[in-house]
């Protein structure tokens, strides 16, 4: 690779719904994170890849950063503050407001401590008026001085070769790190769980979403290769909730299933035969071995 190419790695983090996941998937333009109105949606670092004719970006998406309540949110944490260090450039994604909340000091205080450059993306744009715009970046730039700016909006794609070229400023010269058509690093079995918990995140009541993980149990295509037999179990903390997710009749469950087939369908370009399943798992996300069984790699940093 000629000196002209440009190649490392952009954290992302922000606070829970701030659009981290959403403007992730605009970048490198396909779905890879999950997305949804709940918090805390992303539970694992997720690494995708942008690649151009300029150079190569592989992005970290880590889970929002909010003080933890359990070891799973302990384990959020510390995925997404051990991260900072780890790249050459940090994305800080925030909504386009004045109002600086806690969450968002305490996400200042942690970057007055990296020595990464540091871009402010001020997210939503397209719901605010011009105006707002510009006294929520002034706000930022006061409240963190040496950072970089960029207005967008995650939704609409709007400003967002203007943040790739700014993105590209910090980035040093290097090597590829990945073949041009790799988009992420995640397993299948990760991506299809993930879009399993998204439905679940939609369409069920704001007392169970943080409380379910997603097991794929068994992936097999047939032998025409038309048709792919996925087996997966939602697992969930109380008695209450696993009538909850089954629905009146398996209605629910059935729900969840339908509109998990089609995003599976789109990523593995093949049918899909999903066939789900509710287990209790009582106190899963304060339990070491669990949280492991179920794709959290606790020794990570």
């Amino acid at each position: 690779m000629n000196d002209t190419y440009k190649s490392g790695f952009v954290a992302i983090i922000g606070r829970p719904n701030v659009g981290k996941s959403t403007l992730m998937n605009q970048l490198i333009g396909q779905k890879i994170a999950i997305t949804s109105s709940k918090a805390q949606t992303t539970r694992n670092r997720i690494q995708t890849v942008y690649t151009s004719d300029e150079g190569q970006i592989v992005f970290l998406d880590t889970p929002g950063i909010n003080r933890a309540k359990n070891k799973l949110g302990e384990y959020m944490l510390k995925v997404a503050e051990g991260t900072l260090n780890e790249v050459d450039v940090v994305m800080w994604i925030v909504e386009a407001t004045t109002f600086i909340g806690a969450g968002e000091r305490y996400i200042i205080e942690q970057l007055e401590h990296v020595k990464t450059p540091i871009i402010i993306v001020v997210n939503k744009i397209d719901a605010v008026s011009e105006e707002e715009v510009f006294k929520a970046i002034s706000t930022y730039k006061d409240a963190c001085s040496h950072a970089e700016i960029v207005p967008v909006s995650a939704l609409k794609g709007k400003n967002k070769d203007e943040l790739i070229k700014t993105l590209f400023k910090y980035l040093p010269y290097g090597p590829q790190f990945y073949d041009e058509d790799t988009i992420t690093d995640q397993p299948e079995r990760q991506i299809v769980s993930e879009l399993i918990r998204e439905q679940a995140l939609r369409l069920l009541d704001k007392e169970i979403p943080h409380g379910i993980a997603v097991v794929i149990d068994s992936m097999k295509e047939r032998p025409n290769g038309r048709l792919m037999d996925i087996d997966a179990t939602i697992i969930c903390e109380r008695d209450s909730h696993k009538g909850i997710i089954i629905g009146k009749q398996g209605a629910m469950l059935k729900k969840i299933g339908s509109n998990a087939r089609y995003g599976i369908e789109q990523l593995l370009d093949t049918h899909v035969n999903l066939k789900l399943w509710v287990k209790v798992k009582k106190d899963w996300r304060d339990t070491d071995t669990l949280l492991r069984n179920y794709g959290y790699k606790m020794d990570e940093s």
